[in-house]
């Protein structure tokens, strides 16, 4: 590991608002802020909202300033990718935002039944030749049910015509309620302040032509069926998530 990277593995140690929690630390148990994040980390009753697979955690920093009422929480395991986020809520002083570094697949076992009110998905790897990888695929939506209260809302924010459709047709197969879709969000009749938020990533792929595709949703809590289709797969390459910011 570069001198870089542990630095700010070095500096995280030290923000209260992280929560370094990876597999060789947790294992098979359930972590000890499950169902109490609100009023033991946060010290607040307030609705929380995760946003899942955060990368650097610009979408978690800035959707918690736009909503000091809400508290956030940014998941991902690239410790050096969420210090840019935690590192600036720490200089903002930021008392509704946390961000939890542990891997995706064991998110059950750190947020209890109805703790979690949305879940924010923002450019994820679509994962096209993996479905059980998909972050909206029944593998992880049957976790998400563990904890999103009933009527909670999913978000899908995505560079990715193969995710958008692939997500589309799993909300379709299993009629979940679609609260908003589009497929070219900045020509969209329906563009918030909150969508209007762009991340590293994002900002790349619109450089390149490339549209953002917006998709939210309510699943419901029966048996969830993957959708037997034929998708298109994407023809250009992901950037590389180790990409220097600008």
């Amino acid at each position: 590991m570069g001198k870089g990277k542990l630095k700010k593995f070095d500096e995280m140690k030290g923000f209260e608002h992280v929560v370094q929690a990876p597999f060789h630390k947790v294992g098979h148990d359930d972590f000890q802020l499950k169902g109490k994040w609100a009023l033991d980390f946060f010290k607040n009753d307030n609705p929380i909202v995760l946003e899942l697979g955060c990368g650097k955690g610009e979408y978690t920093v800035e959707l918690a300033a736009m909503n000091p009422n809400i508290n956030y929480i940014g998941v991902d395991i690239k410790g050096a990718r969420l210090w840019k986020g935690a590192k600036q809520a720490f200089l903002r002083n930021m008392k509704n935002v946390g961000f939890l570094r542990t891997n995706i697949e064991l998110i059950t076992q750190f947020f209890a039944p109805n703790e979690v009110d949305e879940i924010w998905l923002t450019f994820p790897d679509p994962q096209m030749r993996k479905v059980r990888k998909r972050l909206t695929s029944t593998t992880f939506l049957n976790k998400y049910r563990n904890f999103l209260k009933p009527g909670g809302i999913v978000h899908l924010k995505t560079d990715s015509q193969f995710q958008f459709k692939y997500t589309l047709e799993m909300v379709k197969v299993n009629g979940f309620e679609i609260l908003a879709q589009t497929d070219n969000l900045y020509e969209w009749e329906g563009l918030t302040d909150v969508l209007r938020i762009r991340t590293y990533y994002e900002k790349q792929w619109l450089d390149r032509g490339i549209t953002s595709k917006y998709l939210a949703f309510i699943p419901h809590q029966n048996e969830y069926l993957e959708p037997n289709i034929e998708i298109e797969r994407d023809e250009y390459r992901s950037f590389g998530r180790t990409a220097r910011d600008l």
